[in-house]
């Protein structure tokens, strides 16, 4: 694995080539252009706030309903939108698989580096919502980098898998949009946490990504630390989640362009 992370780094300016080629494509010919980045998390979160502030309460303490489901439908739309654009990257590119030789991990990658601009961007908006429901930006914002780079290990792990998985089986890309639709209701992007019975509890911390979005809540909306058990539990989940994405990626790699 050393030995392909090296060979990748040595085509990091064809990554970086292809994640700027993506950007453009992405709003090429656009009226909205990047505005498209925020207009998903900030439609859901418009909605999100009618229906569970106006029909059903959801108990979010003393942040404003807005500001907690954006909080988390920022990340999430960012793990979604890497992996649901990046699992036909290899099908959708067969011209370059099959005639020229290169690290095949760069364009899953790329899209990843990509919808991290999309992320970027939306971030944008969730420090002028801070600003506007007088949420105090605290110094636990520190952290947020190492949130970061736990999610992107977590999202790099699963499009290396899904992205090779859907060369040899084309329904992956018919899977994944479902699983990630069922994976959202099992995460506390709409609920607090604290409405998970307690007998559940310990199941549903199992989910990296509840412990990566409670972690990114705690930083920005409680302006505390996050839980040590859960950094704890995303750092490990996401380092073996990728390391087991990209050691299956390059196993399987020599088939694609025959397949493809």
């Amino acid at each position: 694995m050393l030995n392909d992370l090296r060979q990748l780094y040595r085509y990091r300016e064809l990554l970086y080539v292809w994640t700027m080629r993506e950007i453009r494509v992405r709003y090429k010919q656009s009226a909205l252009g990047a505005a498209w980045a925020i207009l998903q998390p900030v439609s859901l979160m418009l909605a999100f706030s009618v229906i569970f502030t106006a029909f059903v309460k959801i108990p979010t303490g003393n942040v404003p309903y807005p500001v907690f489901s954006y909080s988390a439908l920022l990340p999430w739309t960012f793990f979604v939108g890497s992996i649901g654009l990046a699992v036909s990257s290899l099908t959708q590119n067969m011209n370059l698989v099959t005639k020229i030789y290169f690290p095949r991990e760069v364009l899953p990658i790329a899209i990843v580096a990509a919808a991290m601009v999309d992320f970027l961007v939306g971030a944008l908006v969730f420090l002028v919502m801070l600003v506007f429901y007088r949420v105090p930006v605290n110094v636990t914002f520190a952290v947020l980098p190492v949130l970061v780079a736990l999610q992107v290990l977590l999202t790099l792990g699963i499009v290396l898998v899904a992205s090779a998985m859907n060369v040899f089986f084309r329904d992956i890309r018919f899977v994944i949009p479902l699983a990630l639709q069922l994976w959202m209701y099992v995460t506390p992007i709409i609920y607090p946490i604290t409405l998970v019975p307690a007998r559940f509890r310990t199941l549903y911390l199992l989910n990296p990504m509840t412990d990566i979005i409670e972690s990114y809540r705690d930083v920005t909306l409680y302006g505390k630390l996050p839980n040590p058990e859960y950094v704890a539990f995303a750092t490990v989940t996401s380092i073996v989640v990728f390391c087991l994405g990209y050691w299956y990626f390059k196993w399987v790699e020599w088939k694609f362009a025959d397949l493809i």
